[in-house]
C-alpha cells in the first residue's frame, strides 16, 4: 500500500486590491497620521525602514530564455498586521508596488522600473548600514539597463535627531519592554528576598553582518549606541549566528527616546507598543507605580503588549 505525506505549505497569494483598499481605509480611520507632509522625511523613514525590514534583489544582466526583462526588486517583509500601515505607505508613495501573503508574513513589493526609480530618488543619499553599497549596485545596473544616469548614494551621516530614519529602522527592528518583578520573601529555596521592581527597556537587535553584502555591521551599531548613549553587546542565536544588540533602560534616556519618537511618531504596530511603554515611563516620572493602583495598571498594559 503506497503512502502519501501530504506538507502544508505556505504559498504567497496576491492580496486583492479591494482588501487592501479597505484595509487602508480601517488604517486612516484608527491613526492620526501626519507624518509625511513633508516628502523628504517620509525618504528618511523609508530607508530606515528597508535597511531593517527590507531587502533589495538584483537579477542577472541580459535577457531570460523567453526573452523576458528582468529587473530588480525592492521587498518589505513584515507580520500581516502591518497591512494597513503597508498600505498606507504605497498610498503616500502614489500606489506603486504590490502585496503577497504568506501564513502570517506579507511582502510589500515595487518591482516595476518606474516605482523603483521613484523609490530610489526619495531614499537616496539617506542610508546609513552596508545596504547603501546594494543600492549603489542597483543604480549600476539600472544605469547600464536603461542607459540612465542616476548618481551614486553616499552614505548619510547627518544628526540622528534631525529626521525619522531611526523611526522606520525602530519600525522593524526596536522593541519596547516592560518588566515586573513581583516582591519574594526569603525562604528556604530563597536565600534573599526580592524587591518589587518595574523597569523599561527598549532593544534593538541586528545580525554582525550584512547578508546581501557581507559587510561587518560592527561601525554602524557603534555610531547608534553612541547615537542612544548605551553599550553595545553581542550573542550568538541557536542558529549560531553572531547578533549585536543595543538596549536602553535608565530613565534618562528613555525621556530622550520618548521625546524623539513623539516628534517622529511610529505608524505601523509598535506604535501600540510605543504608547504603552510611554504611559509607564509617565508612570514612573510621577512616581504613580509606588501604587497598588498603578502597580494594577501596569501589569495590564504589559499583558496588552
Amino acid at each position: 500500500r503506497s503512502s502519501i505525506t501530504y506538507y502544508n505549505l505556505n504559498i504567497a497569494k496576491a492580496i486583492p486590491l479591494e482588501e487592501i483598499n479597505k484595509v487602508l481605509i480601517d488604517y486612516k480611520n484608527q491613526n492620526n497620521i501626519h507624518v509625511f507632509t513633508d516628502k523628504d522625511n517620509l525618504g528618511y523613514y523609508l530607508a530606515g525602514l528597508l535597511e531593517g525590514d527590507g531587502h533589495i534583489s538584483l537579477p542577472s544582466s541580459g535577457n531570460t530564455t523567453l526573452n523576458r526583462i528582468l529587473n530588480p526588486r525592492i521587498v518589505f517583509t513584515s507580520h500581516k498586521d502591518n497591512l494597513g500601515m503597508y498600505a498606507f505607505i504605497q498610498s503616500e508613495l502614489g500606489n506603486i508596488g504590490r502585496f503577497q501573503i504568506s501564513g502570517n508574513v506579507i511582502r510589500y513589493i515595487i518591482g516595476d522600473m518606474k516605482g523603483i526609480i521613484h523609490f530610489i530618488n526619495l531614499i537616496h543619499g539617506k542610508l546609513r548600514t552596508p545596504k547603501n553599497k546594494r543600492l549603489n549596485d542597483t543604480i549600476k545596473f539600472i544605469n547600464t539597463k536603461y542607459s540612465l544616469n542616476i548618481a551614486e548614494s553616499l552614505l548619510d551621516n547627518s544628526n540622528y535627531l534631525n529626521n525619522s530614519w531611526f523611526t522606520g529602522f525602530t519600525e522593524a527592528d526596536g522593541h519596547f519592554g516592560i518588566k515586573y518583578v513581583e516582591s519574594k520573601e526569603k525562604s528556604e529555596t530563597r536565600k534573599r528576598s526580592i524587591s518589587e521592581n518595574i523597569s523599561l527597556k527598549f532593544r534593538l537587535d541586528q545580525r554582525a553582518y550584512d547578508k546581501s553584502t557581507s559587510t561587518s555591521m560592527e561601525p554602524f551599531m557603534s555610531e547608534l549606541a553612541s547615537f542612544l548613549s548605551c553599550n553595545l553587546n553581542s550573542y550568538t542565536t541557536a542558529k549560531n549566528s553572531e547578533t549585536l544588540s543595543l538596549s536602553v533602560s535608565s530613565i534618562n534616556n528613555i525621556k530622550f527616546l520618548v521625546d524623539y519618537f513623539n516628534k517622529y511618531p511610529l505608524i505601523g504596530t509598535k506604535l501600540n507598543d510605543f504608547k504603552k511603554w510611554e504611559m509607564v515611563y509617565n508612570m514612573i516620572i510621577l512616581k504613580e507605580h509606588l501604587s497598588v493602583e498603578g502597580r494594577l495598571k501596569i501589569k495590564t498594559l504589559i499583558n496588552k503588549l
